[in-house]
Parts: structure tokens; sequence; C-alpha cells
């Protein structure tokens, strides 16, 4: 087999295996969402004052999605 054969099933592999992990996480989770999501508990958007983008929430307020 070709170096760059085994390069890209390599590749492929270790992509499928991220997919793999974050499918199972989804699955895990109550509800399928992720905790802390949304854009207000970034530190560099609330260093700016912004707010999240899905569910309008400021940075002193709980997410509301």
């Amino acid at each position: 087999m070709s170096t760059t054969v085994l390069t890209v099933l390599l590749g492929v592999g270790l992509l499928g295996l991220g997919f793999a992990g974050i499918a199972i996480k989804i699955l895990t989770k109550k509800g399928g969402q992720f905790a802390g999501t949304c854009a207000s508990n970034n530190p560099l958007v609330q260093a700016e004052g912004g707010s999240c983008g899905l569910c309008g929430a400021r940075p002193e307020e709980k997410c509301k999605a």
C-alpha cells in the first residue's frame, strides 16, 4: 500500500472517530443539548458586552435557549 493511501485512510478514520465521539456525546446528553453553549458564556463576548445570537441573552443573564 502506498504512503498516500495510508495517510488518506488514517485521516478519514480519525475524522470518523471524531464524528462518532460527538454523536455519542449528543445521544447521551439529556435533551441532546450541550451545556454552556450560549455565546454569553464566552469570555471574549462578555468583555465586549455582546449578546447571544441564538437567544439574545446578555452576559449578565442566563441563557434562554
